[in-house]
């Protein structure tokens, strides 16, 4: 077994996981957008980010493909973390704003603008589809092509692919084609019809202390900051 920190606390991993792995099978929670179980890992949304290490040497590594080290620090939800995570968000709702998935994201992470020209290019590149076809499906009919801002999935030669069965599994598995509650026609950018409190424990403790819960949930953040406020008032007297 493999022994690390992971927020605050010392777990413990099989060899051969990653830390996306080891995160959930103690409950906590991690987002993912390009991450499957049933398919290979391919650490492009960047939404599983994580930090490792501490002080000046931590950093920002995939956690689905980063793999549980001996003695290693992780944090799931510091603020470094949640505002690459929001960063990410914001980038993907500038690409596929009627995605209701992206957009229950957004809610969740307080998202609340979109900083970014609007493409409503309806895809994140998120290689679900082109995984499933190929592994799930034995069917190998969409790929990648080109690089750069003109990076696209596509079939060869965007002809269609006498290999493509018609499954729908990449349709299926799409996080950008299930359709925001708004419909395609909607006024604004970012719903936030979902906006969840903001925790409040970010800003005493720069890391998220209710992991297992929604937000401001448990209430002692809240009533931390709402001591040290009347402390602070208190000593002025």
């Amino acid at each position: 077994m493999i022994r690390l920190i992971m927020n605050g606390l010392e777990v413990q991993a099989e060899e051969g996981w990653t830390l996306l792995q080891t995160a959930r099978f103690y409950g906590l929670e991690i987002p993912t957008l390009c991450y499957h179980e049933g398919l290979s890992v391919f650490g492009g949304c960047r939404l599983c980010l994580v930090e490792i290490g501490e002080g000046s040497k931590a950093r920002l590594v995939t956690s689905c493909t980063y793999p549980a080290e001996e003695g290693l620090i992780v944090h799931t939800d510091t603020k470094r973390v949640i505002a690459a995570r929001r960063m990410m968000i914001e980038l993907m709702l500038s690409v596929a704003p009627n995605s209701k998935t992206i957009q229950d994201l957004a809610s969740k992470f307080g998202v609340t603008q979109v900083r970014f020209k609007i493409r409503n290019e309806e895809c994140i590149l998120c290689g679900l589809c082109v995984r499933m076809c190929a592994e799930q499906m034995d069917g190998r009919a969409i790929g990648f092509q080109n690089r750069g801002y003109r990076r696209k999935i596509s079939t060869p030669f965007d002809l269609r692919s006498e290999e493509c069965r018609l499954c729908g599994g990449c349709i299926y598995i799409c996080p950008a084609c299930q359709l925001r509650c708004q419909g395609p026609e909607a006024e604004t950018a970012v719903c936030n019809a979902c906006l969840t409190l903001d925790p409040t424990c970010l800003d005493y403790y720069n890391e998220l202390q209710c992991w297992m819960y929604d937000a401001g949930r448990c209430g002692t953040c809240v009533r931390e900051a709402r001591e040290k406020k009347n402390t602070s008032a208190a000593s002025k007297l």
